[in-house]
């Protein structure tokens, strides 16, 4: 199936559904993707990538339903990659003396995907163009490690289209091929979670790619990805945000991130975020668990924030393997200007918080100092971390927090029997005021008949109306930790 680009330029690519893991599983595609394929005919018709080997024999044969493969003039690798390439060695067998057009480094990686290095190459450099008649040219740019050694960008004059490879595009599958047509959000989240997985360990090099293109002086009316959609309204709002994420991007955001094997360092996690918002209502927090979260949701998060905390339970004198491979992933993405805390729980030793520290310092992070807390936390623990978390929020803040109201500071005291007034209508008996809700952590469970009078919460106050600062009165976590308790539960 083709769809109609501009002029004579025509998509002629594949949509993938059902793909879920990208570079083996490291990349979790869950909105799908495409293989952006491109056909030029002017004067010469000019193939522009091709897609994924698994969908060979559907892109060859939509191809011959357009045109005649012989009258395929030039074809143009931007990128060998076999999710780029794949399709090349069907293709070929059908016309094997077509002209490819490519990088010196693509040849290496075409030859070493597809083996046949008798195909007719001919290298291109910055600059290079190649004429294809109605007075339009192909203008090539080179941009190495954008994000492999052989990548590069075609620019179609007349038509003022950049076909940009994988800069600028996200692995996003929809019916619909262009910009204006999709859900914004849902595609600049797309865009975010692409750059900050695969190109922020090359921002340097992003942002001096773009300088050199605008540095051309030519109009770009619209970017061709080679995955996700083609952005034709303001493509230059890409590129911006492109230059702004290069740019050692940070939000007013604090991630945490841990594993536990006996949710000891989850109640850390919980009241180490409860005491960032004590102090700083403003500042966006995630807690992520890495054994049940999406990993590159996690590293995006990352990407975004100021700073981060990473937790662990100690096993072996080590941290988990899977904050271990987090660590080793974000070492290898590079990020910069960010700040960082390590903490867990242990049993016979804290190693986990010390190897975490150290090797958030070998990945570039400016480094606060660590908390351990032993075994299980009880009410002195869980107040030690909330009192971390308010110190490094003060320490992290990006604004003045002089003037912020604080919120109250709950500690645990100790238990005292009293008569508790229950809510009750003008026939005296309890006013239905919504459903229990049990903290996971400690099973205490909060009724909004008889509501939390230590905490100024009045009978016949329901959950949706207790205040954010509600703390639960034996262990100390936040309104985040309640769930609904089930009827046959309460029964």
């Amino acid at each position: 199936m083709a769809i109609h680009i501009k002029n004579n330029v025509n998509w002629v690519g594949q949509r993938d559904w059902e793909i879920r893991d990208f570079h083996g599983t490291e990349y979790k595609t869950d909105k799908g993707t495409s293989y952006n394929s491109y056909l030029i005919q002017e004067e010469k018709t000019v193939l522009i990538d091709t897609v994924d080997s698994k969908f060979s024999l559907e892109f060859v044969q939509n191809l011959e339903q357009m045109i005649d493969l012989n009258d395929i003039d030039y074809i143009v690798v931007n990128h060998a990659e076999e999710d780029h390439s794949g399709a090349m060695t069907a293709l070929m067998a059908k016309i094997p003396n077509t002209p490819i057009y490519c990088t010196k480094n693509a040849i290496d990686s075409i030859v070493g995907h597809h083996h046949h290095p008798e195909w007719n190459f001919h290298t291109i450099k910055t600059g290079d163009s190649l004429d294809i008649g109605n007075g339009k040219q192909l203008i090539f740019i080179e941009a190495p490690m954008l994000h492999w050694p052989d990548s590069m960008m075609t620019y179609l004059t007349g038509d003022a289209i950049l076909f940009s490879n994988d800069a600028f595009g996200q692995h996003y599958c929809d019916e619909r091929l262009f910009n204006d047509e999709v859900d914004q959000t849902e595609l600049m989240e797309q865009c975010l979670r692409y750059y900050s997985n695969i190109l922020t360990p090359f921002s340097s090099l992003v942002t001096a790619k773009i300088n050199e293109v605008l540095s051309f002086n030519v109009p770009v009316d619209m970017i061709a990805t080679s995955h996700g959609i083609v952005w034709r309204d303001n493509p230059i709002q890409i590129i911006e945000k492109y230059l702004e994420w290069a740019n050692d991007y940070q939000e007013d955001r604090i991630t945490l991130f841990y594993d536990s094997m006996s949710n000891n360092t989850r109640m850390m996690a919980d009241a180490i975020a409860q005491g960032i918002h004590e102090v700083d209502s403003q500042v966006a927090v995630k807690v992520f668990n890495v054994s049940r979260h999406d990993k590159n949701e996690i590293l995006a998060n990352v990407f975004r924030s100021k700073a981060i905390m990473v937790g662990s339970s100690t096993m072996n004198n080590v941290m988990m393997p899977k904050i271990a491979g987090m660590l080793e992933e974000m070492t290898g993405l590079r990020f910069k200007n960010k700040s960082a805390s390590a903490f867990g729980s242990f049993g016979w030793n804290g190693g986990a918080v010390d190897r975490i520290h150290s090797r958030m310092v070998d990945a570039g992070f400016q480094m606060t100092e660590g908390l351990k807390a032993k075994w299980k936390p009880d009410g002195d623990a869980i107040a030690k971390c909330r009192a971390h978390g308010r110190m490094v929020a003060r320490q992290w803040a990006l604004r003045d927090l002089s003037e912020d109201v604080v919120r109250p500071v709950i500690e645990k005291k100790p238990s005292v029997i009293q008569a508790v007034p229950v809510a009750k209508n003008s026939d005296d008996k309890p006013v239905d005021t919504g459903s229990c809700q049990i903290c996971t952590v400690c099973q205490w469970v909060y009724d909004p008949a008889v509501g939390e009078i230590n905490q100024g919460v009045e009978p016949g106050t329901p959950w949706e109306e207790v205040p954010d600062y509600f703390l639960c009165p034996d262990c100390g976590l936040g309104k985040d930790v309640f769930a609904v308790v089930q009827k046959d539960a309460a029964a």
